[in-house]
């Protein structure tokens, strides 16, 4: 999968082909990258989407699913790996879609993907200020969405180091909580803990066969295990602004892979094991009734910790995100100049500013049926992240083929996407069929009826009135 160079005259200057965009501070370490990646995509999915997947599957059902959402996130990440290395910028697959696919796609791809983010963020503050609201009853949501506006932004504002540590410390936090919840359900399983004595595997026999309703259940739960898995691609932005791209994106991909399939397989194995298939999807939180059961008297308040540091987490990558890819889209000329704009940090001051404006979102959701609103505001991840997986995907083809075209050696390529062209092919089907699956889930259906006229709408845009605009100021210039 990975050769080294050995050519010290590439035929083909891979700097060329998306060139490096100047300003941003490379401060970012492998660790700090490893912990970003792993943060956006370890989240509320497992903590609370989990028991849904392990109640409509069955246990046996919801360990298979999670091994193929981490196979479909892996695919992805392998085809994000030789772009992310041969040509690391912080616009990632957005500067990508632009160069190997079109300027309409890269300008749709950008937007989207902001939109997203930005909308994310807002549901995150929404369910940091509902947790806050068990300990603090006294004290409005909106106002701790404010509280939480105002930490993430000011990370975010330091420098990109200060925002990275604090990733990092927040994705350790969930990290331990996993390996405390796997060995505490481990316990449970072997009768360590608890005064049930062992019991064991007992729960994957449910006495209605490998699928308890069925295959068709199987596949109807992909959109959310794959949502599970989103934020894995972060890595390919951070890429822009990590020391050594070429010797660290590699590692970390090959790391957060195995880490991510790690924690939410053995996860999942305990669901399945410690709690009655029946019951796990009508629970609030499978991790607290877990903690609970093997006599922790205080679990709810710790799952509750845990959550909110999902979320802050989370919020926090996401406005990481949601700034460079404005900053990037600037430089080409898909947003704003002024957008563009680096404080004396290196920091994309505007592109924070304006994503907390969207994000202010969380306000209104807080005072408007919070619960309702941050499960609506969270449904469209999973769209969103199948159509970029695909967009990578897609790239990773016409890259290669660009590549060899000019003339390319792929023995200057340091990280190489195997099995090509059969993999980024196989990526591309899997992802369709995800989104299909999304018309057979009746509460879904309407992520799928409004999220893919929206990318229609902004594609649109792009051509319509976006690229005319453009067209127009270079006659002016000339």
């Amino acid at each position: 999968m990975t050769t080294l160079t050995t050519s010290t005259k590439p035929a083909v200057d891979l700097k060329e082909l998306v060139p490096e965009k100047k300003g941003l501070k490379r401060g970012l370490k492998s660790r700090h990258m490893m912990m970003i990646s792993i943060g956006g995509t370890i989240g509320t999915g497992l903590f609370l989407g989990s028991g849904q997947v392990v109640g409509e599957a069955g246990p046996i059902g919801a360990v298979l699913a999670y091994l193929f959402g981490g196979l479909v996130m892996y695919m992805a990440l392998l085809c994000l790996g030789e772009l992310a290395v041969a040509m690391p910028v912080s616009g990632s697959f957005q500067s990508y879609a632009i160069k190997f696919i079109s300027p309409g796609v890269g300008f749709t791809v950008g937007w989207l993907y902001w939109i997203n983010w930005a909308v994310c963020i807002a549901a995150d503050f929404t369910a940091a200020g509902i947790i806050m609201v068990l300990w603090f009853p006294n004290i409005s949501i909106w106002i701790w969405s404010m509280f939480f506006i105002a930490l993430i932004a000011a990370l975010n504002l330091i420098s990109v180091k200060a925002y990275g540590e604090m990733e990092f410390w927040f994705a350790s936090i969930k990290v331990t909580a996993i390996i405390a919840f796997i060995l505490a359900g481990a316990g449970l399983m072997f009768g360590v803990f608890g005064n049930e004595g062992a019991i064991g595997f007992s729960n994957f026999e449910t006495g209605s066969g490998l699928f308890p309703n069925g295959g068709w259940a199987l596949f109807l739960t992909m959109i959310t295990v794959v949502y599970s898995f989103q934020g894995a691609e972060l890595v390919g932005i951070t890429a822009g602004e990590c020391e050594e791209p070429s010797k660290n994106v590699p590692k970390v991909i090959k790391g957060v892979v195995f880490r991510i399939i790690l924690f939410y397989i053995l996860a999942i194995i305990v669901l399945g094991a410690t709690i009655p298939y029946k019951e796990a999807g009508v629970m609030e939180s499978p991790f607290a009734y877990v903690f609970g059961r093997i006599g922790l008297p205080i679990a709810k308040d710790i799952v509750s910790f845990v959550v909110l540091t999902a979320a802050l987490s989370a919020g926090n990558s996401a406005l990481y995100v949601c700034s460079r890819l404005l900053w990037s889209m600037s430089k080409d000329g898909d947003a704003p100049k002024w957008l563009g704009h680096l404080n004396s940090r290196g920091v994309p001051i505007n592109g924070v500013f304006l994503t907390l404006v969207l994000s202010g979102l969380s306000l209104l959701t807080s005072v408007y049926a919070a619960d309702t609103v941050y499960l609506w505001l969270m449904s469209s991840v999973g769209l969103t992240g199948c159509l970029i997986w695909i967009v990578i995907s897609w790239c990773q083809i016409n890259f290669r083929k660009q590549f060899l075209k000019l003339g390319g050696d792929l023995k200057d390529l340091v990280f190489q996407t195997p099995l090509y062209p059969v993999l980024p092919f196989v990526a591309i089907a899997l992802n369709i069929c995800i989104i299909a699956s999304l018309a057979f889930v009746e509460d879904q259906q309407i992520v799928l009826f409004t999220g893919l006229p929206v990318v229609a709408g902004i594609y649109l845009y792009y051509i319509f009135i976006h690229s005319k605009r453009e067209q127009h100021l270079e006659k002016i210039v000339k």
